[in-house]
């Protein structure tokens, strides 16, 4: 590879010695050393530190943007955004807006030296008492692999693909710190496999699910609540069953498994080796449900207020998770009228995902869906993810106002939503927020892993392993109750007709169901996006709007198949992403996936 990175100690050394002693002021930064980092306690945990830094503390990253803009969840009207520039197939080997390839083996190499260097006799964190210094190091060896199983997975959910051979690859496996002279011998790098990319994972996951808590709690000066939001073993396990997730998909199957024929189209080769990856997966998920501090089997309804205007306390849906206190998203997706840019607006076709109030599909005749009032009795998500016409913007006791002229619509303001909805989810209720006069700021939770995560997981391999209605070997529950659950707490939504048809009419009806709820339950969580390639949807379908006019007698036409934004990705390799350009042009090992050259 070309960017195997080299720790470098003198930028490490200036950035931490700000906090140390006035002795050391007069020392110059150049004339650090690499022993004075791993003798000074401080500077020893920083290289550790310094792979939290680069993990996104907000959703919307893609260029001012949530990844949905590059699904059919979303539009944008920032059309010079890198999540726009994706929606359109811009991506390529020399411009990825997704890139994580240097990030990921910079934060690797610094996990790496640390490991190495971090945790030997020479370093103390506590130098009074050893049993407390043998828990730091315990704990910082727990959060290095946890740290180094992050990254790894986010190298993966990124490069993971196919070969033109129909080889699934990752990336190049790195469990030492590399220097320059073997990062200059490409005869030793190379994409590892799939599996052996998920195997390293899985084993940094058990490492650091062995040496964490499960949650950070009491006076500990190391493990206590005062450093509550490190991960936990809790943590370790769901990212595990996460991988386990990503690995039984068809996507990342080799072509002696599952053979892709044309998008959304695909053939299972081997059966049997098919299925024993969902049931990995759906045995680590329920692994990590039934986990002490994982929060019980229940499933808990995500409130807005979890997400902005929340408590200080930590929500326990949050196994990992991010904090702010600003006004930030809100900046960028409240709307215009409440000085905002909306840059991510919610497309009709998040909307039309929405079921009825009884669970049906709006297209079935059953659910009662009226086209006249099409905001009426639906699934109570979507009431707490888009604001539409009609709908009272948080506190203000306004309703927005989409119609030709009104004062949210694309007509009265440039930078208005083209698509007649506006982001309610993430967003603080305080709509004077971003008032010049009165600016004020909000609590705001991100999450990295939440439970939910791991119970759709649940319910998504333990349908595939063992279909809709069976509860496998040693699990309490089925795919159906898990969705059950899921509609009837999330949705709103106790009738189960629908849900007891597409259950007996088997597992496939009922996996495109569960992609349905994934895409409800974690729009603009950055999911849809992953989910979509994973599972071999389509890509290119057209992203819509809501057109309104009024007619002659009074009433409002809504139009829902306005096109807002067009998705010209019809080419199978938009299912994986690029390795980068100068990687593959340097080393002739690192081979590209199928159609990126």
């Amino acid at each position: 590879m070309k960017h195997m990175y080299r720790l470098s100690i003198i930028m490490l050394a200036s950035l931490l010695a700000a906090s140390c002693a006035d002795s050391w002021k007069d020392k110059v930064n150049t004339d650090w050393e690499e022993k004075y980092v791993w003798n000074i306690s401080e500077m020893s945990s920083g290289v550790l530190y310094r792979a939290y830094n680069e993990i996104p503390t907000f959703p919307d990253t893609y260029g001012n943007n949530f990844l949905d803009v590059a699904t059919d969840n979303a539009a944008t009207n920032q059309y010079g955004s890198s999540a726009y520039f994706l929606s359109q197939g811009g991506m390529s080997a020399t411009n990825n807006p997704l890139a994580v390839w240097a990030a990921g083996f910079r934060n690797i190499q610094y996990i790496n030296s640390f490991l190495e260097n971090g945790l030997g006799a020479g370093v103390r964190y506590n130098k009074v008492d050893a049993a407390v210094d043998a828990a730091y190091k315990k704990q910082f060896y727990g959060e290095a692999m946890f740290l180094r199983a992050y990254w790894q997975f986010r190298m993966l959910q990124v490069y993971g693909g196919k070969s033109t051979d129909g080889t699934a690859l990752g990336y190049p496996i790195l469990t030492k710190f590399i220097t320059q002279e073997e990062a200059s011998d490409f005869s030793k790098i190379k994409r590892d496999s799939y599996e052996d990319c998920v195997a390293q994972i899985f084993a940094d996951c058990d490492s650091a699910a062995a040496n964490l808590p499960a949650a950070y709690v009491g006076e500990n000066v190391v493990i206590g609540s005062s450093v509550i939001g490190k991960p936990t073993s809790v943590a370790a396990a769901c990212l595990k069953a996460i991988t386990a997730l990503y690995a039984a998909s068809p996507a990342y199957q080799d072509d002696s498994v599952v053979k892709l024929n044309a998008m959304g189209d695909y053939t299972v080769v081997d059966a049997a080796a098919y299925n024993a990856k969902w049931v990995t997966a759906a045995t680590l998920a329920n692994a990590a449900i039934n986990m002490a501090g994982f929060g019980g089997t229940d499933f808990y309804s995500l409130k807005n207020t979890d997400l902005a205007d929340a408590p200080t306390a930590t929500p326990a849906e949050f196994i990992f998770r991010f904090y702010a206190n600003n006004r930030a998203m809100e900046s960028r997706h409240f709307p215009p009228y409440y000085y905002g840019k909306a840059n991510t607006v919610p497309s009709q076709n998040l909307v039309d995902a929405y079921p009825a109030g009884n669970g049906y599909p709006i297209t079935d005749i059953r659910s009662g869906y009226d086209p006249n009032h099409p905001y009426d009795s639906r699934d109570m998500r979507l009431y707490r993810t888009v604001y539409y016409d009609g709908s009272v913007f948080g506190n203000s006791g306004k309703p927005m106002n989409m119609m030709p002229g009104g004062k949210d619509s694309f007509s009265y303001n440039e930078n208005a939503s083209q698509t007649s909805y506006y982001l309610a989810k993430f967003l603080s209720v305080k709509s004077a927020m971003l008032t010049p006069a009165q600016m004020s700021n909000s609590i705001h939770y991100i999450p990295i892993i939440r439970r939910a995560y791991i119970f759709l997981a649940f319910a998504e391999a333990s349908n595939e392993a063992w279909g809709p209605t069976v509860k496998g070997p040693g699990c309490a529950f089925s795919a159906y109750d898990i969705i059950k659950s899921v509609r009837e707490k999330s949705g709103g939504i106790t009738d189960t007709g629908y849900l007891d048809e597409v259950a007996a009419a088997g597992t496939d009806a009922f996996a495109a169901l569960i992609q349905n709820e994934r895409r409800l339950e974690f729009a603009f969580e950055n999911q849809r996006y992953f989910d979509m390639r994973r599972r071999l949807q389509p890509l290119n379908e057209d992203v819509r709007g809501m057109k309104m006019e009024i007619s002659d007698s009074g009433a409002i036409v809504y139009d829902p198949t306005f096109v807002v934004s067009r998705r010209p990705m019809n080419e199978l390799r938009y299912y994986y992403a690029p390795i980068p350009y100068d990687e593959c042009a340097k080393n002739p090992n690192m081979v590209n996936n199928m159609g990126w050259k």
